[in-house]
This record gives C-alpha cells, structure tokens and sequence, in this order.
C-alpha cells in the first residue's frame, strides 16, 4: 500500500474534473442519503433554518469581536450558511476543526429552535470551496497510483465532509473504488482497483 498525503497549499491544484455525488457506504454524516434533498423539509423550511443558523453566527461573531458579512442559501437541498471577511481564520482552525464544531454547534441551534436535526453547511470564508479542490487533487493522484501500480492507496484520516470529497471523485472514475475504514477521528479512505 501506498501513502499519500494532502498537497501544500503553495501547490497548483487542478479542478478541471467535475465532482459527481455518488453513494458511499459507511459514511455517518454526509453520505448520500444526506446529499438528496429532504421530502421532509421544503425549501422554506430549509431558508429557515439557515436564518435560525445564520442568527446564532452572527451572536458568535458579536461575542468574539469579528467582523463577517453572513449569507443564508439553500443550496443541494441544504440549507447553508456562508461566512465572509478578514480575520476569520481562527474560525475555521486546523484542518477545519473549529468550522466542523461551530458547525455541530449551529445545527443544535436549529435543533433547538425547530426540534427537527437540521443538515446545515457552513462554510468560513471559502474553507469548504478550497477544501473541495485540495482534496479533489489528492483523490485523483490516489487514482493515479493505484491504476500505475495495481495496488491499493490508503489516504490519512480525514472528516466525513472531507472524505465525502474524495469520495465523489474517485466513484466519478472507472476502475477503482473507495472505501472508509477505521474509526473517528482515524477513519480514512482506502483507494484500490475495481473488482
């Protein structure tokens, strides 16, 4: 097996290959049935909830002394709230640590107000955008190898939402598979040739 990690941020990424959204078996947050638009939950709802969001941020943004333009959006059959400015990178944290928390947190603030789990995505200037396109490289370099060498490509261990990511890529691709293993937070991705 072979190694791979995620490229510096100084490196060109290459997004020419749109992302598909594909089923993927064993992700708990963001797999495919979170991906197709809730028969529950209608685009009203949805807005609303990305309000309720959006209200709870700017309370957190208020708190912390930043300042951050805030859009709400319904988007995919998700509701979405996306947070724009400078000084926002403690906002998102390491490798998105604190965006996923100040996520969770979010999504209990629509809990708390709705009683309904809400499936909010909140992005902190253009993380998520970035984080896409990173990832989408390291998904087609793990296909690369695993179609030069014949042998499977273990990736580090990566969020559902990053591992979502490269999901959807390497499924958008003929002969090879993907496939989590492990647990939180050590659960990763395993790219291997197509039975």
């Amino acid at each position: 097996m072979t190694d791979t990690s995620i490229p510096r941020a100084d490196q060109p990424l290459d997004d020419d290959e749109p992302t598909t959204v594909a089923p993927v078996d064993g992700e708990p947050e963001e797999n495919d049935a979170e991906s197709a638009p809730s028969k529950a939950a209608g685009e009203g709802d949805l807005f609303r909830q990305s309000e309720i969001a959006a209200d709870y941020v700017e309370g957190l943004l208020d708190i912390l002394d930043y300042d951050g333009d805030i859009d709400e959006l319904v988007s995919g059959g998700r509701p979405v709230v996306e947070v724009v400015g400078g000084r926002l990178q403690n906002l998102v944290g390491q490798r998105g640590a604190t965006l996923e928390a100040l996520q969770e947190l979010a999504r209990l603030a629509v809990f708390r107000q709705t009683g309904s789990p809400s499936r909010l995505l909140l992005d902190v200037g253009g993380y998520r955008a970035n984080r896409r396109k990173e990832l989408a490289a390291v998904a087609r370099n793990a296909v690369e190898k695993v179609k030069e060498h014949g042998e499977p490509v273990r990736l580090e261990p990566m969020s559902a939402f990053e591992r979502k990511c490269v999901h959807d890529v390497v499924n958008a691709i003929d002969g090879v598979e993907s496939e989590s293993e492990g647990v939180e937070p050590n659960r990763r991705i395993v790219v291997r040739p197509a039975d």
